[in-house]
């Protein structure tokens, strides 16, 4: 099977050699110089552009197969790991995966699980009522119709050098942000995006390679919109249904 699409990247900091907390030495703390203090007028403008530009990301599921450089999902990768993590674990790895067959795999798998879970009855009446608006089902099209997919991984444990564990924190929170911020840099760069989650998906660690310490945590589908795709007509809730401001 072919595998020169599929690029696992592990974005990591080199940390202590010990195998317990314990031995892992202190962070050295230099001064910060990368912050920059905007002007009041600049920061609205700044805080009005991004919002702007926010609300023109939408999830697609129709995706053009035209090609995306390896480069650009590298940096938007690495943008995604600077996301704030548990005692700086970054408890994250992105499988990458381009390859035609690969992608055919992985969509094989995930309709078998979505199957099951649209018509053979994993989900409640609620949930499918729920989901009915947007018109989704059990063929998955895009997973193999996009350039991209990154199967994100959470590692709960760290296996060392001579077979021991270090266990990671925060784990499901480190890597939701990380995933959050790869989404917004991928919309940044100009891409779509679409979140998908079969369920199980314990078969990707089997497929792509993955080690018992790693979950799945989603696939991220990514790549340019098709010319004739179509986005559901819903709205985001108003900032007073968000946000409750104790001043």
């Amino acid at each position: 099977m072919g595998r020169q699409g599929l690029v696992p990247l592990t974005l990591t900091c080199t940390r202590g050699s010990g195998t317990d907390d314990d031995d892992m030495p202190r962070a050295d703390f230099v001064p910060l110089e990368t912050f920059r203090e905007l002007p009041l007028k600049e920061m609205r403008v700044a805080a009005r552009e991004f919002l702007e530009k926010m609300r023109r990301r939408r999830t697609v599921r129709e995706f053009a197969s035209r090609a995306v450089p390896r480069d650009v999902i590298e940096d938007c990768l690495l943008a995604a790991g600077t996301a704030p993590n548990g005692a700086n674990r970054q408890p994250w790895r992105f499988v990458v995966v381009g390859d035609p067959e690969t992608k055919a795999e992985i969509r094989s798998e995930a309709e078998v699980e979505e199957l099951a879970f649209y018509k053979g009855g994993k989900a409640s009446e609620e949930w499918l009522e729920a989901l009915e608006h947007l018109g989704t089902d059990e063929h998955k099209p895009f997973l193999e119709e996009a350039p991209w997919l990154i199967v994100i991984f959470a590692e709960t444990y760290e296996l060392m050098e001579d077979g021991s564990k270090t266990k990671n924190y925060y784990v499901s929170e480190s890597v939701g942000i990380a995933t959050g911020m790869l989404i917004t840099a991928l919309h940044h760069a100009g891409l779509v995006t679409l979140t998908h989650t079969p369920s199980p998906m314990k078969f990707l660690n089997g497929l792509l390679g993955r080690p018992d310490n790693e979950r799945p945590f989603l696939i991220l589908v990514v790549g340019y919109p098709d010319e004739d795709a179509t986005v559901p007509d819903i709205t985001k809730k108003p900032i007073e249904d968000i946000a409750i401001f104790i001043e």
